[in-house]
């Protein structure tokens, strides 16, 4: 059989500055699911998001992580999935549509052996025609399902894919261009639709009524405002707890807590921090764990002030990341002094860097010629997924640098409008630095995007060669070991060579009623919504 090729693109660019951790090279398995066939009985979730819902229609997402943990995994699963089950490390890559997988001596042919018996939502079958029919609706221009939108948002994760083809009913054999360690990782990503469905709506409708896998099975939705799923009675790993699952758009902090103490939701994401101690005395249980997570600037190190690395350390001395966590953020955050977040495999304690040191930030901007200070503009986020408290935050850290003579302009705007711009190359209004949050491990094949030299969206222009060879020596490389070496000496250099003015690490803090039981929070951005349940 000859592999079917996806038709030539150019570079994909990412709908967003986001995210994934790192796999176990090409070992899997799966672990302890529960059998089908268990019965829904734990009433109903209804959950505040920060931000707009995501596009239901797979892969095109639209809204972060936080879409992606909320909406499209629980609709849809990939080949593969993050074990969330556990809580005391970063989540491991097992089986999901697929059973298991190896990866032939060129580390490039990759034979997935398919899980039997899984049906999608609407009862039909699951098999390879469905995978290589999704690849195709993905990678191949002349599929009739086909559309720019789609080839650009998978491109992220399944863009290193140059063959695929069935080996019988259910086995796949899929290519890749080049050696790719983290490729079982990325899979999780390439989420799987029935082509019943795709060709009954065609793509252009199937947002409309989408159906996967998933745990959860499309009801309605108020497109971007709210979306209502019901528990999949028929899913493989067994019944969700859940009868029903209700996600709201609340990007309020404040409303997203009023909505919580009236009982219109029963769970809220990123409450105020402010408001933790009040919600904890009305009952409501706050969950954090450490995860991949990195809030910070990033800086345009190729003119102005930002081009000299001395600056840029000298910002990050004067940065009191401590008081910010505790103060402002009231240990929902943990202070970051390096590029790599504290939840990541490459983390380096050793690594620490940038205490807080004024005295020190205002010797190195004398040393740069800036010993009469700078001035210089950030575009921040009003919200956004995994932003926190943008604008409070970067008012704090506006402070911090004024006490050293850098005197920065706060410009805001809206999530979308400035990922938009970036994804397109450019800063949203024109600033010297952007305001964001990203992941870099539980994401591990977008690292170039952020880090490496000829990233297709705005960076900061950040380039060190020695970096670049760094990540591609780790990213091809299947012995975990090494790829965690690789990784920890090239964000060493990050740190070093300072392109972003590094913050805190968020630990994904959420609100939840009394009413709602079952909830395991790993160290991940995504959930396992199935083992949670809710009394009346």
């Amino acid at each position: 059989m000859t592999p079917r090729q996806p038709t030539p693109r150019g570079i994909a660019l990412p709908a967003a500055v986001l995210l994934l951790l790192t796999t176990a090279g090409c070992g899997s398995g799966d672990s302890g699911a529960s059998k089908p066939g268990g019965a829904a009985s734990g009433g109903t979730l209804v959950i505040g998001a920060t931000g707009k819902l995501p596009n239901t229609d797979t892969v095109i997402g639209g809204a972060g992580f936080e879409g992606k943990r909320l909406v499209s995994f629980q609709l849809y699963e990939g080949l593969t999935r993050y074990d969330l089950s556990t809580t005391d490390a970063p989540p491991e890559i097992t089986g999901a549509l697929a059973t298991s997988w190896k990866v032939a001596a060129d580390n490039r042919t990759w034979t997935f052996t398919l899980r039997k018996g899984v049906t999608f939502q609407d009862g039909t079958a699951f098999d390879a025609d469905a995978v290589v029919f999704n690849l195709d609706r993905y990678l191949n221009k002349n599929s009739a399902y086909y559309t720019e939108a789609l080839g650009a948002a998978a491109g992220e994760y399944a863009g290193g894919i140059t063959a695929y083809r069935k080996l019988g009913a259910d086995r796949v054999e899929l290519v890749t261009g080049k050696p790719n360690g983290h490729f079982p990782e990325d899979l999780a990503h390439v989420l799987i639709a029935s082509p019943t469905a795709i060709r009954k709506t065609g793509t252009e409708n199937f947002s409309r009524k989408p159906v996967g896998t998933g745990p959860f099975t499309f009801v309605s939705q108020k497109e971007g405002q709210q979306i209502e799923l019901a528990g999949n009675k028929r899913y493989w790993r067994g019944a969700p707890k859940l009868d029903k699952l209700v996600i709201k758009s609340i990007p309020d902090a404040a409303a997203r807590t009023a909505a919580l103490r009236s009982g219109d939701v029963n769970w809220i994401e990123y409450p105020n921090p402010d408001d933790i101690d009040t919600l904890k005395s009305d009952g409501a249980t706050i969950a954090t764990n450490s995860y991949d997570h990195l809030w910070y600037w990033i800086l345009d190190t190729s003119k102005g002030p930002w081009k000299d690395a001395r600056v840029r350390r000298a910002a990050n001395y004067a940065v009191n990341r401590e008081a910010i966590a505790r103060n402002l953020l009231h240990g929902t955050a943990d202070p970051a002094h390096q590029a790599a977040p504290r939840a990541t495999f490459a983390y380096d304690p050793s690594g620490d860097t940038y205490a807080y040191d004024p005295g020190k930030a205002r010797a190195l901007l004398a040393q740069a010629g800036f010993a009469k200070g700078l001035q210089t503009t950030v575009t921040v986020p009003t919200g956004g997924s995994g932003n926190l408290l943008p604008v409070p935050i970067a008012e704090a850290i506006q402070r911090d640098l004024a006490a050293v003579g850098i005197k920065a302009e706060i410009r805001t705007t809206d999530w979308t409008t400035l990922i938009s711009a970036e994804a397109d190359g450019k800063v949203a209004l024109g600033s010297d630095a952007i305001a964001q949050s990203t992941t870099l491990f539980q994401s591990e094949a977008l690292l170039p995007l952020f880090i490496g030299s000829d990233s297709p969206f705005w960076t900061g222009h950040y380039r060190n060669e020695r970096v670049d060879k760094l990540l591609a020596s780790a990213s091809a490389s299947t012995d975990r070991t090494r790829r965690r070496a690789d990784y920890r000496a090239a964000l060493a250099l990050v740190t070093q060579d300072a392109p972003w003015l590094f913050v805190v690490n968020d630990r994904n803090p959420r609100a939840v009623s009394p009413k709602v039981r079952g909830l395991v929070q790993p160290q991940s951005w995504f959930l396992d919504l199935t083992t949670v349940s809710t009394r009346s």
